[in-house]
């Protein structure tokens, strides 16, 4: 940006950039078309396995959540949006996901079980809470001593960890509250739950 209002090359000039930038750029570019592919594979995956549009865009809510620790955990140790990075997001979604996954088809379980909405949502919150912490902290925690990183290679390890982490604080703790408040507003009185 400084170069594009501080240097006036003469007629005939052109700068371009090359070395590590040039392929961070080509990177980055390769990411925007792989991003979009595996959330939409995700999705797909998500109907399939639960017969119910509803129910996969209800767990993809989760990859907001993870999205909103991601990029503040970036902001706040100052660091920025790279190649690494955007790796680190494409982890964090399949972590956010899963966490999605276990506590709505565990909810559906227990309303095929007979239980109603609220009863069936409590019960799986609490029971759920756990195995969703545990998934979160195993991943947290492996991620911990690359995000301190400091040697060679830091600059690669250090942005996908703090992704991952900031991620999964965010997502882990909406999920248990934002992901059974809009469950209970997607679901009407009586209707079977899906498989």
């Amino acid at each position: 940006q400084k170069l594009a209002t501080q240097l006036r090359l003469p007629p005939g000039y052109l700068l371009s950039w090359g070395g590590s930038f040039e392929n961070m750029e080509r990177a980055m570019r390769r990411l925007r078309i792989i991003v979009p592919i595996t959330i939409g594979l995700i999705f797909i995956l998500l109907v399939a396995s639960f017969n119910s549009v509803r129910y996969a865009a209800l767990i993809m809510l989760n990859l907001p959540l993870a999205l909103i620790g991601g990029i503040m955990s970036l902001w706040v140790t100052g660091q920025y949006l790279s190649v690494p990075a955007s790796i680190g997001f494409i982890a964090l979604f399949g972590v956010a996901t899963l966490n999605g996954i276990v506590l709505v088809s565990y909810i559906n379980k227990l309303r095929r079980d007979g239980l109603d909405d609220s009863a069936a949502i409590m019960t799986a919150c609490t029971l759920r809470l756990r195995p969703v912490l545990m998934t979160a902290l195993v991943a947290l925690l492996g991620l911990l001593p690359l995000a301190f990183a400091t040697g060679i290679g830091s600059e690669v390890q250090r942005p996908l960890a703090t992704v991952v982490i900031g991620g999964l604080v965010s997502s882990t703790l909406l999920t248990l509250v934002v992901l059974p408040v809009v469950y209970g507003w997607f679901e009407e009185r009586g209707e079977p739950a899906h498989p």
